[in-house]
């Protein structure tokens, strides 16, 4: 068997972007393994673990995307393969540079984020299903093989969540509550260093232009509500954010 995570490095959430020239600057800004990815990668080691076989991690994008790759190899995974392009590329022109490598690795799935933390898009696990002709379950909080040609799996819905038995092989997108990710240890950072990355350039044409980005900013209300009255402080806490802050 063989379990493939697609995995993505974004900027930390705690990081403070600023726009130049009509584009997001990125100099500076920690750069980290996507959190939905974490949780794809988690999730094809435990497979790996309960089921024997083969670990790798999949990447499209920069040459400063082997951090985050190496971050996967530290936790655990046995190999790794960067497909390396400068620029931006959209979520199908990704899907379809990708399905070249994971069509001629043979994985017996593939897991990715369900969503990209960038982008804040759904798009990339989608549309790597539709670039292999695969089945894709979007959402997962949970997965058991039955053999090697059928899995069951548990995903989210608007109204809940099913549960779902689905041919191999197929495109799996995590969700919070599928795993636990577990830290790299100081040994696995180690072990990392001597793992297989194997580097492919590759020449993407994006079908997206991206013409201008801005940043989201709110201004501070920057208010204090006296404290003397527990009970009318948080009558007016509550009246502020519904009125004011717009967030319940």
């Amino acid at each position: 068997m063989k379990f493939i995570a697609v995995i993505r490095q974004v900027p930390d959430g705690e990081s403070r972007l600023k726009i130049e020239g009509g584009k997001v600057d990125l100099s500076g800004v920690t750069m980290i393994l996507d959190q939905m990815d974490e949780w794809a990668v988690e999730e094809v080691i435990r497979l790996q673990e309960k089921h024997g076989g083969e670990s790798v991690v999949v990447a499209l994008g920069p040459e400063r995307f082997e951090e985050a790759i190496r971050t996967a190899l530290a936790m655990g995974i046995d190999r790794a393969i960067h497909l390396v392009a400068e620029g931006y590329t959209d979520p199908i022109t990704q899907a379809e540079l990708l399905a070249e490598t994971l069509r001629a690795e043979a994985p017996t799935l593939v897991f990715t984020g369900g969503q990209q933390a960038d982008w804040d898009s759904q798009a990339l696990g989608a549309a790597i299903a539709e670039a292999l002709g695969w089945p894709v379950v979007s959402w997962t909080t949970q997965i058991e093989l039955e053999g090697e040609t059928h899995a069951k799996a548990r995903h989210d819905l608007d109204e809940g969540a099913e549960v779902v038995r689905v041919a191999l092989p197929a495109v799996f997108t995590s969700q919070q509550g599928l795993n636990e990710p577990r830290y790299p240890t100081l040994p696995g950072i180690m072990k990392a260093k001597r793992k297989e990355l194997k580097k492919v350039p590759v020449s993407a044409s994006s079908k997206v232009t991206v013409l201008e980005q801005t940043i989201q900013e709110r201004t501070r209300l920057n208010k204090l509500i006296d404290g003397k009255d527990p009970v009318a402080a948080a009558h007016e806490l509550v009246k502020l954010l519904h009125e004011e802050a717009k967030v319940i």
